[in-house]
């Protein structure tokens, strides 16, 4: 039987689920050790709260050092982009459905970000920085729209060609059933063929006797009622 529920169509198969489960614990793990972790550093910058400062302020050191920081920036949370989609275990089948799924990972990612920087605050060496916030949802979102439409796409065709295959299997099985019934129907009927001339015989035999035979009128005295006619008439 095909298992074709609207549910199970939109959604991703459970080892596939486990394993962005593992991926995205993994990567949570080594995000809160690389921003948690105490630092041992002479002097810490202060905590920048106006919005763009930090970039301005990264800019300022050069092309090469702006691209490490706000790219390590962009880059940190980016995972979550793509593993959180896969962790929700759908497939996104309308457009509706895939902005929906962009602006949930989108969402989630800048929690997580604004978690993180929330505890900051207490772990020594670590600077709060608010445009940290900006660029690792950036970095969420543009990772979900390089990579999820394209995966869900080859999913969505992988299955389409599995319920094929499975469509196309379950309709052989189905025919060869029936045809096995067929065979077997014709085989309990061949030893009956030859009795059934004598089946029929033996129904117009019966038919006969239920009717009876049918009645004669005998002709007796037919000749004696001739003779006397004749003398009558030779009489008179």
């Amino acid at each position: 039987m095909q298992r074709h529920e609207g549910g199970d169509r939109a959604a991703i198969h459970l080892p596939l689920r486990l394993l962005g489960g593992v991926l995205l614990l993994a990567h949570l793990v080594l995000v809160g050790w690389l921003t948690l972790r105490p630092l041992d550093v002479p002097w810490a910058a202060a905590a920048n709260l106006a919005p763009l400062e930090g970039i301005r302020t990264d800019l300022a050191h050069g092309p090469l050092e702006a691209a490490h920081r706000i790219g390590g920036s962009l880059l940190l949370l980016a995972p979550l982009g793509v593993l959180l989609p896969l962790v929700s275990g759908r497939l996104a089948p309308s457009p509706l459905g895939a902005w929906a799924s962009l602006v949930r990972t989108t969402t989630a990612g800048a929690l997580v970000s604004t978690v993180v920087e929330m505890l900051q605050t207490a772990v020594p060496g670590q600077v709060v920085d608010v445009d940290h916030v900006l660029l690792n949802t950036v970095g969420v979102m543009l990772a979900h729209l390089a990579v999820v439409p394209a995966l869900r796409s080859r999913l969505r065709r992988a299955r389409a060609v599995r319920d094929l295959k499975e469509s196309k299997e379950f309709t052989e099985t189905h025919s060869q059933r029936t045809a096995l019934r067929d065979i077997s129907s014709l085989r309990e009927l061949a030893p009956l063929a030859p009795l059934a001339p004598l089946a029929q015989r033996s129904r117009g035999a019966s038919q006969r006797a239920s009717q009876g035979t049918t009645p004669r009128i005998p002709g007796v005295g037919l000749g004696l009622r001739t003779d006397v006619l004749s003398a009558i008439h030779r009489e008179y």
